[in-house]
């Protein structure tokens, strides 16, 4: 099971690019609306998400987290304590999580970046507390996949689709979307 969590604010294209990819490559994904289960995103696009905080479990099945950037939906995603306690949940167990754009931030000031490299939207790097700042547009470093921003959303998901199916699923992923 893979969560991907949507609050208001939301940009649109690091959510629905990198959940467009994991359906594509056979990842079961439920969006989490933790706003509500009509989240709007920050340019006035609207979905529904498949299901509600309290709705989520967190248990062995979970294979991954996303969380998209944009604002303030990451401020919105920052505030929710359920996205805190998946955030914990996975990182105690090396899950892997996905953060892109200004999401990283999330992860920095809980102290999970210490001493990984990891990227963000620039402007965002004093969040990300002891990080090694990285020059690459998407970075993974163990369980932990960061990007910069909208404009690297379908190498931020490739990414994602790596860390679960691996490298050959992700290059025919590559191929069949023409992201070449």
């Amino acid at each position: 099971m893979v969560y991907l969590f949507l609050a208001d604010g939301f940009e649109e294209v690091e959510a629905l690019c990198p959940l467009d990819l994991l359906r594509r490559a056979g990842a079961q994904v439920q969006t989490v609306g933790v706003t509500g289960k009509q989240v709007t995103g920050a340019h006035n696009i609207t979905v529904t998400a498949d299901i509600l905080p309290e709705d989520m479990t967190l248990d062995r099945d979970l294979e991954m987290i996303v969380l998209p950037g944009g604002m303030p939906g990451t401020s919105n995603l920052d505030a929710s304590g359920a996205v805190h306690e998946a955030i914990r949940f996975a990182a105690e167990r090396g899950i892997t999580i996905g953060a892109i754009c200004a999401a990283p931030m999330i992860l920095g000031k809980l102290g999970y970046l210490s001493g990984r490299s990891a990227i963000c939207y620039p402007g965002f790097e004093k969040y990300l507390l002891g990080a090694n700042i990285s020059a690459k547009s998407v970075v993974v470093d163990e369980n932990y996949i960061t990007a910069k921003g909208m404009g690297v959303a379908g190498p931020f998901g490739l990414a994602l689709v790596t860390a679960l199916f691996g490298e050959e699923t992700a290059a025919e992923l590559f191929r069949s979307t023409m992201m070449q």
